[in-house]
């Protein structure tokens, strides 16, 4: 790496299979305008460092220095640590796909010390991955090793730890700084101390004359500022920026100026023009009065002013660039698996170069989602031809051909062109996406993407129930839904279904309807991966705005200065989510799974009276066959 004007940072923990895209976003904006950016993925270097012969030496030395009364699990890994420690550097070369022989040691289960999450019999894993999936098999045992211990770390000395989030608690509905503050006075943790290193290692090699945090989740919070924290003491002349998805959806009333004894400049929404504006303050080039949707103090550090230039002209996505990763450790990601469904797995899986088709969301009207602010509210697409250009030159720069485009919702009209314009160059690319369950996805446009090198699509089949599809104004129905999934299927191309329960007025008969939909689906192959997700109101969605035409009413406490995005709320009417939440969770598991088809829907659920379901066996069977 080269002498940077910034670096870009993404603090642990984020994902540990490929690079969370923000910062590659950013250098290559940035550099196409003449700045020199460096990048940093300090969660990947921190599991690397962590999960090695040393790393792992050093925590057996830390838990057992502290002398803690530990359950039998922790005194099993503790007695078996020298295992772990000779065992653990193989694993994750493996795990980064450098030495793939090291599966068969593996699945004898006699290589890897194995506790309760490994202590599956050999006839669930015969049945889960068959004779011939033996890499995927040692892969998903693998995992659990890994998993293991980061069981061993939350229990002895961070309950914090996460290999994708960090003190995410933390983060989450925090409207009062104070606990964060109380927090960041304690001693610097043994993670912390990992991490810092290798910030220095980045400052030192690099000189950057500024630093930005990219936050995208509320799980990388708390580490961002510990690294704040620490800079403002190692390096107190080095300007600290922060920016990124949380800080868009949580930070936008922020009046804390607590907040900004760790740093400087915080950044709203797309981070190209504050970020660009920023730097061009620093070197003195404008005033301050024309920053970019920028958070600072005040000349007397005694207020938080917000400062928006509206004579700016916004960046729009032709001007964005292409990504740029060079500076990360691309052959050092870990794919791990959890579970062997082939769709689920892909999040986890595999090195993946992310994309945007568009900017925003094309239909932007859903209830439960952030409509009102701009990273979906402002529509923008690219152009096929640009789309192209810029996989062409990722894989030129990264060596890999796997594209995951991070839309809101995949414009089917621009998925086409793009799908035309990847075959007649002749490319070879694997690529997924979300998309909405538009009509418009025919069989014919499907076979044409399939074509293209689509192997999945994730969308939103959310309540899964007629009359609340169209109270959250989703713009598809349940019927729809199953005709669109079933051409994606018929295809070749695998289908994950984000799912919704605990909507306002939803009752327990349609939250049993909607889990009938979905055994329907999984068990005719319309799906094949699916994710409930418990609703949640947020400030800046219509439900959140509106509440009363929603039938619920908010009962948050007021405003403490910090972060504001997931709101309290009472229904006015409906039955109460948290009965469900485990015989979905559960369910769906199995549904993934290939099981539990036959069950009836009440055993999920214990010894809980739920109503029967009110569709007939062959409801889905019915629409798709019409």
């Amino acid at each position: 790496m080269g002498l940077a004007s910034v670096l870009l940072v993404l603090s642990p923990f984020t994902q540990i299979n490929t690079p969370y895209p923000s910062t590659a976003y950013l250098k290559g904006y940035l550099e196409a305008k003449g700045v020199r950016a460096g990048q940093a993925d300090l969660g990947i270097e921190t599991i690397l460092t962590l999960f090695s012969t040393q790393g792992l030496g050093e925590l057996f030395a830390e838990i057992e220095r502290r002398k803690g009364k530990y359950p039998a699990k922790v005194r099993g890994m503790l007695a078996n640590k020298q295992r772990y420690i000779d065992t653990i550097t193989a694993v994750v070369a493996f795990l980064q796909g450098k030495n793939d022989p090291l599966a068969y040691r593996i699945c004898n289960q006699d290589y890897l010390p194995e506790s309760d999450r490994g202590s599956q019999n050999e006839e669930e894993l015969e049945w889960a991955f068959g004779t011939s999936g033996l890499r995927d098999k040692a892969r998903y045992l693998a995992t659990l090793y890994l998993e293991d211990l980061c069981d061993l770390i939350r229990e002895t000395i961070d309950p914090d730890f996460g290999f994708s989030r960090y003190a995410e608690h933390l983060g989450r509905c925090a409207s009062s700084f104070d606990e964060i503050e109380e927090a960041l006075q304690k001693p610097f943790s043994f993670i912390d101390r990992m991490t810092q290193p290798l910030l220095e290692k980045h400052i030192a090699e690099s000189k950057p004359k500024v630093i930005a945090f990219s936050v995208p989740f509320p799980g990388n919070l708390f580490s961002s500022l510990r690294l704040a924290q620490w800079l403002r003491q190692a390096h107190p002349d080095i300007p600290i920026l922060m920016g990124g998805g949380f800080v868009n959806t949580e930070l936008r009333s922020i009046t804390d100026t607590r907040f900004f004894k760790y740093i400087d400049y915080l950044l709203l929404d797309d981070g190209e023009d504050p970020l660009f504006q920023v730097l061009r303050y620093l070197d003195g080039a404008i005033q301050k009065e024309e920053l970019v949707r920028t958070f600072s103090l005040d000349e007397n550090g005694s207020r938080v002013v917000y400062q928006d230039n509206p004579a700016y002209p916004a960046c729009r996505q032709s001007e964005t660039g292409f990504p740029d990763y060079e500076g990360l450790p691309l052959d050092k990601y870990i794919s791990v698996m959890e579970m062997a469904n082939p769709m689920h797995k892909l999040w986890s899986d595999g090195r993946w170069n992310k994309l945007t088709l568009a900017h925003g969301c094309y239909w932007g009207k859903c209830a439960f989602c952030d409509g009102s602010l701009d990273y979906i509210k402002r529509y923008e697409p690219n152009t096929a031809k640009t789309l192209v250009d810029r996989m062409e030159r990722l894989i030129e720069q990264t060596g890999e051909i796997g594209f995951h485009f991070v839309d809101e919702a995949a414009p089917p009209a621009l998925l086409r062109e793009m799908a035309q314009e990847i075959i007649r160059r002749g490319i070879t690319v694997v690529w997924w996406g979300n998309i909405r369950f538009e009509k418009s996805y025919t069989e014919e446009l499907c076979d044409l993407l399939q074509r293209s090198g689509c192997i999945a699509v994730s969308g939103g089949l959310e309540v899964a129930s007629p009359r609340l599809l169209k109270l959250i104004n989703k713009g598809v129905t349940v019927a729809q839904v199953a005709r669109v999934a079933n051409n994606f299927t018929g295809a070749g191309i695998m289908v994950h279904a984000y799912l919704m329960y605990g909507f306002p007025t939803q009752t327990a008969q349609e939250t049993i309807d909607s889990l009938e939909t979905v055994r329907q689906m999984f068990e005719l192959g319309l799906i094949q991966s699916g994710f409930w997700h418990r609703f949640a109101m947020t400030a800046h969605s219509p439900v959140g705005l509106h509440p009363a035409e929603y039938s619920c009413r908010v009962t948050e406490p007021p405003f403490g200065g910090f972060a504001r995005n997931d709101v309290q709320f009472e229904a006015l009417s409906g039955c109460d989510p948290e009965l469900f939440s485990e015989g979905l969770r559960v369910s769906l598991y199995n549904y993934m799974n290939g099981t539990g088809f036959d069950l009836p829907l009440h055993k999920w659920f214990g010894g809980m009276k739920v109503p029967r379901t009110t569709l007939p066996p062959n409801y889905i069977e019915r629409i798709v066959e019409e």
